[in-house]
């Protein structure tokens, strides 16, 4: 008798997995898949599709139609808790789902803990398909009057958003939007000294500003409260503070990473429970910790397929190697990048057409199996 297999979000280390989703249901086994939207848009060219480089269709891969064309089912529903004992996945409407086998890809969220009920236009840069929600309001703004945008973080995200809104304004007309960047700390924290020194080239030529050492305390209908007691007006502000595994582990009692993030092994296999894996975003790789980049994830894909096919099927399972350096390239908006990758950095046109071949290359091949 075939089993259940479930599938917790359709993210990039799931990818494999549903690409290849007929080879459990072709042999008898049953595979729902549990996800938010009918679509996974792929996160390393959200910035893109803010600034207009790219439409909709060309980032996003139509989950829903892939899984039900090789006989699995979609259920288009948020998890919100698990009973691994009862081994049953809760879903936002209710309704229980029953697995034998689980895999959890539920990716990560930006924290909104200092963003008041009265706060304005707020969005947040995961899930990425709000981008073009924003998009839409800084149209709709620039064409009345000039706007000023605030984006709360100095990571990667927060940089290529800003990059990515400048282009925005340019391709509407030449509009130069006040865009203010605030972060705790020095901009492209965590990554070498000229990485982030080419972030911010690029970025104060164009006339954004860039307010380092500068902490947000809250933010309100007010605008940005900072702690050093002034307060910043904002038409519309970005949350870019870094991102936390889903909830959904330490909601459901499940052994946890310091991050909140699934306690994985190195089989991507939850330390607790061995008919629980995981992948991108939400896990902790327990024996070393990964940074949240997709880079891991792409690398997950097809260690993760090859595990569930074994507790699936029986058979041994494989172990992740993680791997060594990875290529970093942020879009900056403008056709321009910043490329870094062991202890080589430059910036420029050059940057950008390599990170868009990658990116396109990547997501066409998921793309063909719709």
């Amino acid at each position: 008798m075939g089993k259940h297999l479930v599938l917790i979000g359709g993210g990039h280390a799931h990818m494999v997995t549903l690409a290849k989703l007929h080879t459990f249901t072709d042999v008898g086994h049953q595979v729902t898949v549990i996800g938010p939207s009918d679509h996974h848009y792929y996160s390393g060219m959200g910035p893109g599709m803010l600034g207009k480089t790219y439409a909709p269709d060309d980032i996003r891969f139509r989950t829903r139609h892939v899984v039900a064309k090789q006989g699995g089912t979609f259920i288009r529903d948020e998890a919100v808790g698990i009973d691994p004992k009862a081994q049953k996945i809760f879903l936002k409407s209710g309704d229980p789902v029953a697995y034998d086998v689980a895999s959890c890809n539920a990716g990560s969220q930006v924290p909104k803990a200092m963003v008041t009920a009265d706060a304005g236009s707020v969005f947040t840069v995961k899930p990425i398909e709000r981008l073009q929600e924003a998009q839409t309001r800084i149209q709709s703004l620039m064409a009345g009057r000039n706007v000023r945008i605030a984006i709360v973080g100095g990571g990667s995200s927060a940089t290529e958003i800003a990059g990515n809104i400048w282009q925005l304004g340019q391709i509407l007309g030449g509009y130069k939007p006040q865009v203010h960047i605030y972060t705790s700390r020095r901009l492209m924290e965590g990554f070498p000294r000229r990485v982030h020194q080419k972030c911010w080239q690029v970025l104060t030529r164009r006339g954004i500003h860039i307010h380092e050492n500068m902490p947000v305390d809250k933010i309100d209908g007010g605008g940005i409260h900072l702690t050093t007691g002034t307060t910043d007006p904002a038409d519309l502000i970005f949350m870019a503070v870094g991102v936390k595994p889903s909830p959904i582990f330490a909601a459901s009692n499940m052994a946890v990473g310091p991050d909140g993030g699934l306690a994985v092994n190195q089989y991507l296999q939850s330390i607790e429970w061995g008919n629980i894996f995981g992948g991108g975003d939400c896990i902790h790789f327990s024996p070393q910790p990964l940074d949240k980049v997709g880079v891991y994830a792409v690398r997950e894909n097809p260690v993760l397929f090859a595990n569930l096919t074994a507790a699936l099927n029986g058979g041994e399972l494989t172990s992740f190697d993680p791997g060594g350096d990875y290529l970093l390239i942020f879009n900056l908006g403008g056709g321009k990048g910043v490329l870094h990758k062991a202890r080589m950095t430059f910036s420029g046109k050059i940057a950008f057409r390599i990170k868009d071949y990658i990116d396109c290359r990547f997501i066409k091949e998921f793309q063909a199996i719709e």
